[in-house]
């Protein structure tokens, strides 16, 4: 998902990134990031960029973490003294210089609409995924409510019958 910031799209790739992987993690080392979310991945994410980054901002837009986050993973956040937990909150403006790279990002209290900004080079996006699984539609491929791809014995069709982790309702997909 693309949060509705303005200017996204500038900085995608180019400081705002949807994965954290050892590559970023080298981009970011010493640094302040800032990470978007409160769900699992973004929890691991993180923790993960915790050991690479100076300080790591987690913003929330909720108060919360327990309703998405497993028990384990928030206590370890907790204990994480460079990560620093920032709930009702979201990011409102992106900043860039001449080359179209981010540096700094504006965001806002959702409690009291204080506002506030920081010198930020790596924003971290980790608040959902929409399925892009249109193009299924009519050919036997079984969707979840959310229309995600059902895999593996999931799926009503492949209940009782030995399948791949990953085959579809459909033999051999």
């Amino acid at each position: 998902r693309r949060p509705e910031i303005a200017n996204l799209d500038k900085f995608e790739g180019r400081g705002v990134w949807y994965w954290a992987s050892p590559v970023e993690a080298r981009l970011c080392a010493g640094e302040e990031v800032a990470l978007v979310g409160a769900g699992n991945s973004a929890g691991q994410a993180a923790v993960f960029l915790s050991g690479h980054a100076k300080k790591v901002l987690m913003i929330i837009r909720g108060g919360g973490l327990g309703a998405s986050m497993s028990r384990y993973l928030i206590e370890r956040i907790e204990a994480t003294p460079n990560i620093e937990l920032m709930f009702n909150t979201e990011i409102t403006a992106l900043e860039g210089d001449e080359a179209s790279l981010l540096r700094r990002i504006r965001w806002k209290s959702r409690l009291s609409s204080d506002e506030d900004e920081a010198n930020i080079r790596n924003l971290f996006l980790f608040v959902g995924a929409d399925p892009a699984t249109s193009w299924l539609d009519g050919c036997g491929v079984t969707l979840d409510r959310g229309g995600f791809v059902v895999t593996g014995a999931q799926s009503e069709q492949n209940q009782g019958r030995l399948v791949a982790p990953l085959e579809t309702s459909v033999p051999g997909v």
